[in-house]
């Protein structure tokens, strides 16, 4: 009798409606109730897309841990902060859109109330009255205002970068966009071209960003997923000169970079990226045609698969020589995809006896393998790389004068560095395999750069604050347009404009921000989302950060959450 009373579908709506109506959930801000005596809990969740697809079984299966844990404090006398949002921007709502003919705004509108529906449904205990969107005008004029901070503190730059480029779609692609070395979307060739981009300059905090994570109480393996993603490394960049066949100076110096310089002597050959900028220079007028050809097909392969380490390694020779300054032997410069423009110098020693990628290589194309590192046991497979330490042999030059032979790797390593030093042939080099991060996206769905540029100079010119927000333009047509300029060069009205301080005519950027933008700050504008005239008040940041429990996706653990640090270190 009782289910026949009350059934489910009465008594979840019944509570559901009263939840809403007395705002159950709600945290009261400072000043406004919140009894700041009592310990607080912050338990955020990874703000999540709203596909046109809603809610997957994963969404909830987090958001219930949390959910729980949210209760339970409240019962215990904390003040609880377990808020709601969208990172609505981005790549899956504009493709969505152009394949529908819907604009992005309405879509996106359409998902987030589907999403919103579908979690009140489930009865989790958030705080609907801090819900935000990064795609409100309100939200992403922080964003911009973030921007700005960053730009007045030499952290945003423009810069010539390689990117993913469809002639037959007419458009920049993102990484997930291409397969295979061509488009998801039809399966047309995709290369990679130079492109005009602006950039985060992240590695500027590259050792705070590492230093740092012994202070966060984070789970270790998080930890260690950064550390590796930073990549820090102390070797030396060496310089080689370039030279002809006959050991004729071509007036080239070819710098490369290596965390062994101890196996210097063991270096047989060098290998140039496909995108080195001295290869034309270095390549011979017999070997150009193969070399183009080569860097014609590397430019078609994304960075995963040149740099794959199951896959066969393929090369060029240049037809240029350089000068080993150790051993004052001439070596070839070849040219190899698996060697990337963007890691290091662009250039590598081969030293094929003690590195697998270069012994497979100099197997493949005869090239010669001279071992340099003893094991200390004396034992190693004479058919394999012997990449470890050790103790030096075969490496001693009369005619250098360098002599390391006998000595363990570690001290051979910091002799041939000072011997480089002071010949002035190289310098020790702190390296990092964290690159500056790619902050542009050709597309309409995204926030607005607040930047302008003067028609007459083409200086670039930073919005003022009281600008803030630059709005997207209402447009029709968002589809790419197919030169590789970004769809806004369409919203001609909006594109024109005057600098305010001067009355000159210009420009506006029309490259937008990428998704990870909005959504690097939102645990800050969570503890004040109705502030309109600062990202965050102190006192609340004060007594709400850091965030206690944070959950998601460790998939998001070297980018959501390595960017987030960067970005509040170099901003807030």
């Amino acid at each position: 009798q009782a289910r026949r009373a009350y059934p489910y579908d009465e008594i979840e709506p019944r509570w559901q409606a009263h939840w809403e109506e007395r705002r159950t959930f709600r945290t009261p801000d400072i000043g406004d109730g919140l009894d700041t005596s009592r310990p607080k809990c912050y338990i955020l969740d990874m703000f999540p897309y709203p596909s046109g697809a809603g809610l997957h079984v994963g969404h909830p299966l987090g958001y219930t841990a949390t959910d729980i844990l949210s209760r339970f404090k409240r019962m215990k006398g904390f003040n609880v902060l377990h808020p709601m949002g969208w990172d609505a921007f981005g790549l899956p709502a504009e493709q969505y859109a152009i394949q529908t003919g819907t604009h992005p705004k309405t879509t996106t509108a359409r998902n987030i109330d589907r999403f919103r529906i579908q979690l009140k449904s489930l009865g989790f205990s958030y705080d609907w009255d801090r819900e935000i969107s990064t795609t409100e005008p309100a939200y992403y004029k922080w964003t911009q205002w973030i921007f700005l901070q960053l730009l007045k503190r030499g952290l945003a730059y423009q810069a010539e970068v390689p990117v993913n480029w469809c002639p037959a779609l007419g458009t920049v692609l993102a990484n997930e966009e291409v397969i295979d070395g061509v488009s998801e979307r039809g399966g047309y060739p995709v290369i990679r071209k130079p492109m005009r981009q602006w950039m985060l300059r992240i590695t500027s905090y590259a050792d705070r960003l590492l230093e740092d994570l012994d202070d966060l109480d984070w789970p270790e393996s998080i930890k260690e997923m950064q550390r590796n993603w930073i990549g820090r490394s102390e070797g030396a960049e060496l310089e080689f000169c370039a030279v002809d066949q006959e050991g004729h100076d071509l007036g080239a110096k070819l710098t490369v970079y290596t965390t062994r310089p101890d196996t210097i002597f063991g270096a047989t050959y060098l290998v140039v990226a496909p995108e080195h900028v001295l290869l034309p220079s270095l390549t011979s007028e017999e070997q150009r045609a193969h070399v183009e050809e080569y860097t014609e097909v590397a430019a078609r392969k994304s960075e995963l698969e040149r740099t794959e380490l199951q896959k066969e390694k393929t090369g060029v020779f240049s037809g240029s020589y350089a000068k080993n300054p150790a051993t004052g032997e001439i070596i070839p410069i070849w040219v190899a995809d698996y060697v990337l423009a963007s890691y290091g110098t662009g250039a590598i020693m081969a030293v094929p006896a003690h590195d697998s990628r270069d012994h497979e290589f100099a197997l493949k194309y005869e090239l010669p393998i001279i071992k340099v590192v003893s094991p200390p046991n004396g034992n190693c497979d004479p058919e394999e790389a012997y990449a470890d330490d050790g103790i030096m042999i075969n490496s001693s030059s009369s005619s250098s004068g360098l002599n390391i032979n006998g000595m363990l790797s570690q001290d051979a390593a910091l002799e041939v560095t000072s011997w480089v030093e002071s010949n002035g042939f190289g310098k020790k080099k702190v390296n990092y395999k964290l690159r500056d991060w790619l902050f542009a996206r050709q597309r309409y769905w995204g926030e607005p750069f607040p930047v302008i540029y003067l028609d007459d100079t083409n200086e670039m010119v930073p919005l003022t604050e009281n600008q803030l927000p630059l709005t997207l333009p209402e447009l029709d047509d968002f589809t790419p347009t197919g030169t590789g300029e970004p769809p806004l060069t369409k919203a001609a009205d909006w594109v024109r404009t005057t600098d305010v301080l001067t009355g000159k005519p210009a420009r506006r950027e029309t490259s937008t921000m990428p998704q990870w933008a909005g959504s690097c700050w939102y645990y800050l504008r969570f503890m004040d989302p109705k502030n309109s005239s600062t990202l965050v008040d102190k006192a609340k940041e004060s007594y709400w950060g850091p965030v206690d429990i944070y959950v998601g996706g460790a998939e998001h653990s070297v980018l959501h959450l390595l960017y987030a640090r960067f970005w509040h270190k170099g901003s807030v």
